[in-house]
This record gives C-alpha cells, sequence and structure tokens, in this order.
C-alpha cells in the first residue's frame, strides 16, 4: 500500500521512517499555507492538514495521503516559521520563562475518506538570555520550525518539561497516527 505524506517537512519524514513505514512517498502539496486569524490554533492546523492532504490525495486516490500542520500558541498568537531572524528572536523571547501551546492537525486520506485530529502538547520554557538567544538564532535552526525552535534540537536546552505528546512538538503524533492508520487497516508493527 502507497503511503504519501503530503509535507516537505524532513522532521515529519524522519519520524515515519523511524516507524518502518514502507513504501513512503513524499508529495508536498503546493498551496501556500495562509494564517487566519478567526479561526484558533486548533482550527487554523485542523484545516491547513485537511487542505494539504486533499490536494495530494486528488491525484493519488489509490494511496493512503497523510496530511499535517503544526504551530506554536502563546496567549491565543499563532506562531508559525518565521519571516526570518529577528522574526525568529522576537518568538523566543515570547517563549522565554514560560509554557506555551503545541498544536498539530492531521489528515489522513484512504479511498476519498478522511479522518482528522487535533493534538496539543503543552510545552514549558526556562528563561533564555539574550545571549543565548542570538547564538541559537544564529545556528539557523530555528528558521524553518514553527514557533521558532526545534525540541529534537539545540532548543531541547531551553525546555524544562512538556505535557502531552513529545513527536506532536516535532510535527507529528506518531501514538494517535498510528491509531487512524491501524483503524485504516495500515497496521505499522
Amino acid at each position: 500500500m502507497r503511503i504519501i505524506l503530503a509535507s516537505a517537512s524532513p522532521r515529519r519524514r524522519e519520524l515515519l521512517e523511524m516507524l518502518n513505514v514502507r513504501r513512503l512517498e513524499i508529495i508536498p502539496a503546493r498551496a501556500q499555507e495562509q494564517l487566519h486569524p478567526e479561526l484558533s490554533p486548533a482550527e487554523l492546523v485542523r484545516e491547513l492538514a485537511r487542505a494539504k492532504a486533499a490536494e495530494v490525495a486528488e491525484n493519488n486516490p489509490d494511496a493512503v495521503v497523510i496530511g499535517a500542520d503544526t504551530v506554536v500558541s502563546v496567549d491565543g498568537a499563532v506562531l508559525g516559521k518565521p519571516l526570518n531572524e529577528k522574526d525568529a528572536t522576537r518568538m523566543l523571547t515570547m517563549l522565554s520563562g514560560r509554557a506555551h501551546e503545541v498544536f498539530t492537525g492531521v489528515t489522513v486520506i484512504k479511498n476519498g475518506a478522511a479522518q482528522s485530529f487535533v493534538e496539543r502538547t503543552l510545552v514549558h520554557f526556562r528563561e533564555i538570555s539574550e545571549e543565548e538567544t542570538r547564538a541559537y538564532v544564529a545556528t539557523g535552526e530555528p528558521l524553518d520550525k514553527a514557533g521558532a525552535y526545534g525540541i529534537q534540537g539545540l532548543a531541547s536546552l531551553f525546555i524544562d518539561g512538556i505535557e502531552g505528546d513529545f513527536f506532536n512538538v516535532m510535527g507529528l503524533p506518531l501514538c494517535r497516527l498510528g491509531l487512524i492508520l491501524k483503524t485504516l487497516g495500515v497496521n505499522l508493527l
């Protein structure tokens, strides 16, 4: 059975490869991700994941298509990927010394039927000094990640706790995804 990840995210690809997903194909959706301020973070990621999966599934009706989108939310503000180093610095300053939410929406389409869910994880950051922020941003790591950090990379030095699915913060909540795939007849074990 063909499984398509409708995302260019190297982290999502790594996670699926870690699960030994056979015949994994990467076909990123082409539509531009747009932040809709009228939507809650959970509604936003659900809609973006659905749109990505639907776009790719339209041309691949014989495959299982997985679409996903992740955002960071602090005080109701949605933090997507930073525009540049200045924007990354702004985001990290907002996250310093406090908790924030990470939402990932996932849609799986098989034979035209879609199943969607949203996973939420609470992440606690310790205080980050201006010097640490500058040094981290200079590595380039935060520039392609929602909220301007990667939990699996150097930013792990800033995180003093999480409540929820660790892999959700990386961009793909594996436990719930595995359950959805199992209901569709795709067993990962």
